[in-house]
């Protein structure tokens, strides 16, 4: 099989859905377009489940190294709340990587099954294959055996170790030699999906009551929040974030990301590194951040690093929210260096993007980033068939009239934009409800996608029908945009509208 298409198969085994498997180059033949195309978009869709993939290709996916830990939270496992004790554990729990909840797990069981070691990699601890021994025989009594364990040669030991956890449905996707050598990676991948098939979890009503109270977000902000982590875990910063609303509570990730996107604007002699005992000092951190948030011209009216610390999700959303967009709008002004230095705003992504679909030949507009007439994705169809007209196939693309129809638009429209290159980290859902700030991050991801690949695309006013007009439409063009392009200014009003909108809801 195609590593490529390999690759793609597996991130759809650990989040299904992930990618619409219709978008796949999938002939015997592949030419070097299409082949690079489904290394995008496997690429891109790594990165949307939460994969690190900073100078990873195609072949170290096709190794396991995507990690199929979506399930390893209290949101998605509630269950979880046994391996903790009280409150302050259930907050630990919350801030652990999944990597070390899996780890927890495992220790938990082998605790119970009476292994006196405590695993603490998967590596080293795990190459004589006697973690795996126990943990598999307390999981699953009905398949336990003492000849695991009483087998000394290591890579027999291994052998039936992977027998037996196949009696569970796992996979193969790890060899005995993989195992006695330590593989970290595809142990990791090995211990979650005996994770997923059998947890060995049971946990009283009081104790589930407590989960769901503390993980219950509405559906907008679970995506929100969903795509903001994701987008930050992609940035390349220092620390990795697993939840969010936690994770920045000290002020210290903000500003690692503020120092990503708008150099030499953090003072780190007046930062403080976790682990912070001392509450004031993440006040100063997430004050430091509303200062720099003010000084890029954020919307940060009655905002305070309290509330950062105080953990307040509506802040802390749209503070996200600005600071993604100040992203966006920096990286397309970067790119459209005949502007003069003056900001790129919200209107003229709308005006390109209508442009850009006009100058096709096609007749659909986008009246505003909460048009409702957005939720039938043909407009976006057709702007992504507009920048490469190939990427594309009409003969799967529907109507949108239903609920289903859209869905299936909504779907492959992510996984064209991923296909062709755009990193995004919305889902169908959010073009379906036309959510105003998803809406906005795709467009932009398309356009800079366009700019970037396409310089001939920067200009896209209608041509001039006099045969010499050609010669001169480049500067004529530039000369154009500069002055449609508007002062270098965030735009405060939409920003505001966004915020009207959360406090509304």
């Amino acid at each position: 099989m195609d590593k490529e298409l390999e690759a793609n198969k597996l991130i759809n085994v650990a989040v299904p859905g992930t990618i619409d498997e219709r978008a796949i180059n999938t002939k015997k033949l592949l030419n070097p377009w299409e082949r690079n195309e489904n290394h995008t978009l496997g690429l891109n869709s790594a990165k949307a489940i939460g994969c690190t993939v900073v100078n990873i290709g195609t072949q170290d996916l096709v190794e396991g190294r995507i990690q199929l830990l979506a399930d390893l939270n209290l949101k998605k496992t509630p269950q979880l709340m046994e391996l903790v004790e009280d409150s302050q554990e259930v907050e630990e729990l919350m801030g652990l990587p999944p990597e070390k909840v899996l780890l927890k797990w495992m220790n938990f069981h082998l605790k119970k099954a009476g292994y006196a070691k405590q695993v603490t990699n998967f590596t080293t601890d795990l190459k004589d294959g006697e973690a795996y021994a126990h943990l598999l025989n307390v999981l699953a009594p009905e398949h336990s055996t003492t000849s695991t364990l009483e087998t000394k040669d290591p890579t027999k030991r291994a052998n039936l170790i992977i027998e037996q956890a196949e009696k569970l449905d796992c996979k193969r996707y790890i060899s005995p030699k993989d195992i006695v050598e330590g593989s970290a990676n595809l142990n990791l991948t090995f211990v979650a999906q005996i994770f997923q098939h059998r947890n060995g979890l049971t946990v009283d009503s009081q104790k589930l009551s407590i989960a769901e109270q503390i993980t219950t977000d509405d559906a907008q902000t679970s995506r929100e929040e969903r795509c903001f982590r994701l987008w930050i875990n992609t940035l390349g910063t220092a620390t990795y974030v697993n939840n969010l609303f936690e994770d920045v509570r000290s002020g210290w990730v903000l500003l690692e990301v503020l120092d990503k996107v708008s150099p030499g604007s953090v003072n780190w002699k007046q930062a403080t590194k976790p682990p912070i005992k001392m509450p004031f000092r993440k006040v100063e951190n997430c004050n430091q951040v509303i200062r720099i948030g003010k000084e890029l011209r954020f919307s940060l009216v009655n905002v305070a690093g309290d509330d950062i610390v105080q953990g307040n999700k509506k802040l802390i959303l749209a503070f996200l929210w600005q600071l993604m967009r100040f992203t966006m709008l920096q990286l397309l002004k970067n790119l459209r260096s005949y502007s003069q230095g003056k900001e790129i705003t919200d209107a003229d992504i709308l005006s390109w993007a209508n442009k850009k679909v006009k100058s096709s030949g096609r007749s659909s507009q986008m009246d505003s980033f909460k048009d409702k007439s957005l939720s039938n994705g043909i407009f976006f169809l057709e702007l992504l068939s507009a920048v490469e007209l190939r990427v594309v196939n009409w003969k799967l693309v529907t109507t949108g009239e239903t609920d289903d129809d859209k869905k299936l638009n909504a779907t492959y429209i992510i996984t064209v934009a991923r296909k062709l290159g755009c990193s995004i980290f919305l889902l169908p859902e959010d073009i379906m409800e036309v959510n105003q700030k998803m809406i906005l991050t795709l467009t932009a991801s398309i356009m800079y996608w366009s700019l970037q690949n396409k310089p001939g695309d920067l200009n896209i006013e209608e041509e001039s029908t006099t045969p010499d007009a050609s010669s001169s439409s480049a500067s004529a063009d530039a000369e154009t945009v500069a002055e449609d392009v508007t002062s270098l200014s965030i735009d405060d009003t939409a920003v505001q509208e966004v915020a009207d909108g959360e406090e509304q809801s």
